[in-house]
C-alpha cells in the first residue's frame, strides 16, 4: 500500500517537538508502515527523523520559526497563511505523486480539509482523531470514548440520533520502541507530565501530593509552569521524560475534560509506573481499575489511590502495556484497517473475506 501522511507546519517531525502528539503519532505512523514494507511519502517541514520513501518538504524552516512567533509551539493557529501556503504546496506535490489507489492521510483537522477537498476521488482518512474538528468520511479515533463523544456532538444535541459508521475505526495510540521498560531502582515521588492548564488537572495532583506529604514533580509547558506545590522542571524530550517516568511511584493524569486518550498514560505504564487518573475518557479504556493504576472521582479516592499504588505489580503493568500499545501490535492494526478501506475499490462493506 502507499500512504500520502501530512504532518503539521508549525512542528518537525522529530523527537524536539515532544508535547505535540500528533505531531509524534505522525512519526510513529511513518515507521509503522515502512516498517510492514509499504510505502510512505512524508508531507512535512524542513527537518524530519521519519523513516519514509520521500520526505517532502513544505514550509522552510524560516517560515516555521515565523508561523510560531514567541508563542509555544503547541499553541499553533491554523488560520495563519503560512498554515495555508502549507497546504497549498502540500497539494501541488500530491498531484505529481498520487495514484489513483494511494491514501492521503491527515492528522490536523479542520486545517488539513483544503487538502482532502482537492482530492475529491482520493480516500482521504483522518487516521489519529483526538481533536474535535473533524471533516472526513473516513476516521481512525483515539479511544472508543472519543468516537462516540463526537458522534454524539454531531447530532446537534440529540445524542439518541448518533448513528455509528462503517468504515470508522478505533486505533490507540503506542509507545515508542526501545524508550520504556522496568527501572533498576523506583524513586518515592509522584510525576505530573503535561501542560500545565487547569483542564489537565495539575493542580489536582499539587492538592493531593501536598496534604499526603509526597514529593511531585510537574514536567511540561505551560503559561503557570512554576507555580505552587512541586518541583517543576519544564518541557522534557522524550528520554528524560522516560527516565522520569521509569523512576516514578506513579503517574497523575486527573484530567478534567473527556481525555480522547492521554499517551503519557501508557508510556508511564510501559515502565511498570501506575497511573492515578480520572474516571472517564479514554482511561476507562487504558487503565484497568487496580490493575494498572485507579481512576478517581473524589479528593479522598485520589488520596487513597495514592496511598494504594505501591501494592500493585509494576511488572504486570509493563506486560500489559507493551502487549496492547506497542508499535508491533498498532501497526498490525493500522494495516488491517486500511486493507478494509481497500475493499472500497471493490464491493466495500460487501467484499468477500480473503481465502
Amino acid at each position: 500500500m502507499r500512504f500520502h501522511v501530512v504532518g503539521l507546519p508549525h512542528t518537525h517531525t522529530t523527537a524536539a517537538f515532544p508535547s505535540c502528539a500528533f505531531t509524534q503519532k505522525v512519526r510513529r505512523f511513518c515507521q509503522m508502515m515502512t516498517g510492514l514494507g509499504h510505502e510512505v511519502f512524508l508531507y512535512a517541514g524542513a527537518a524530519n527523523e521519519a523513516p519514509c520513501t520521500e520526505h517532502v518538504e513544505c514550509i522552510s524552516e524560516n517560515k516555521r520559526r515565523k508561523m510560531v512567533g514567541s508563542r509555544h509551539y503547541t499553541e499553533a493557529d491554523w488560520s495563519h497563511p503560512y498554515w495555508k501556503g502549507f497546504n497549498a504546496r502540500v497539494i501541488d506535490a500530491l498531484k505529481e505523486r498520487l495514484l489513483p489507489t494511494d491514501f492521503i492521510c491527515l492528522i490536523g483537522g479542520y486545517a488539513h480539509k483544503p487538502i482532502a477537498d482537492a482530492f475529491p476521488g482520493h480516500i482521504s482518512v483522518e487516521f489519529g482523531i483526538g481533536y474535535a474538528g473533524i471533516f472526513a468520511k473516513y476516521r481512525v479515533f483515539e479511544s472508543y470514548a472519543w468516537m462516540h463523544t463526537v458522534y454524539g456532538a454531531q447530532t446537534g444535541g440529540n445524542a439518541g440520533a448518533a448513528d455509528g459508521q462503517w468504515f470508522d475505526a478505533v486505533i490507540p495510540n503506542q509507545i515508542e520502541d526501545g524508550l520504556y521498560d522496568l527501572p533498576r531502582e523506583r524513586g518515592d515521588y509522584a510525576l505530573y507530565v503535561g501542560r500545565m492548564i487547569d483542564r489537565k488537572g495539575y493542580r489536582i495532583a499539587q492538592e493531593v501530593c501536598q496534604a499526603n506529604g509526597v514529593e511531585l514533580i510537574l514536567a511540561g509547558p505551560g503559561q503557570d509552569r512554576g507555580t505552587g506545590y512541586g518541583r517543576f522542571v519544564g518541557e522534557v524530550d522524550a528520554q528524560d521524560r522516560a527516565t522520569l517516568m521509569a523512576g516514578a511511584a506513579c503517574l497523575f493524569a486527573p484530567t478534567v475534560y473527556v481525555e480522547p486518550f492521554g499517551t503519557v498514560t501508557i508510556e508511564a505504564m510501559a515502565c511498570g509506573t501506575p497511573v492515578i487518573c480520572s474516571d472517564w475518557g479514554a482511561f476507562t479504556e487504558t487503565v484497568e481499575q487496580g490493575v494498572h493504576g485507579f481512576r478517581c472521582r473524589s479528593f479522598a479516592e485520589f488520596c487513597a489511590a495514592l496511598d494504594r499504588v505501591g501494592s500493585l505489580d509494576h511488572r504486570r503493568i509493563r506486560d500489559d502495556a507493551h502487549r496492547r500499545f506497542s508499535m508491533a501490535t498498532v501497526g498490525r492494526q493500522y494495516e488491517g484497517y486500511f486493507r478494509r478501506l481497500s475493499s472500497l475499490w471493490g464491493k466495500g462493506w460487501y467484499e468477500e473475506a480473503a481465502a
